[in-house]
């Protein structure tokens, strides 16, 4: 999924991103670059951004 579509599915995910130094939710970047480019970009770990983007998402 790219950034903006994990918006789209909550739009409280957006604090998870920015916990993780990923602060232009909104370039154009973000309708392109999958979460997983994104991690690696930032030098976050993407199991570890998944997994709490799913658990912001379940709640």
């Amino acid at each position: 999924m790219t950034i903006s579509e994990v918006l789209k599915t909550d739009k409280k995910t957006a604090e998870v991103f920015m916990e993780h130094g990923m602060h232009c939710l909104g370039c154009p970047s973000a309708t392109g670059e999958t979460v997983e480019q994104a991690a690696m970009v930032h030098g976050a770990d993407v199991d570890q951004l998944i997994e709490k983007l799913n658990k912001v998402i379940e709640e």
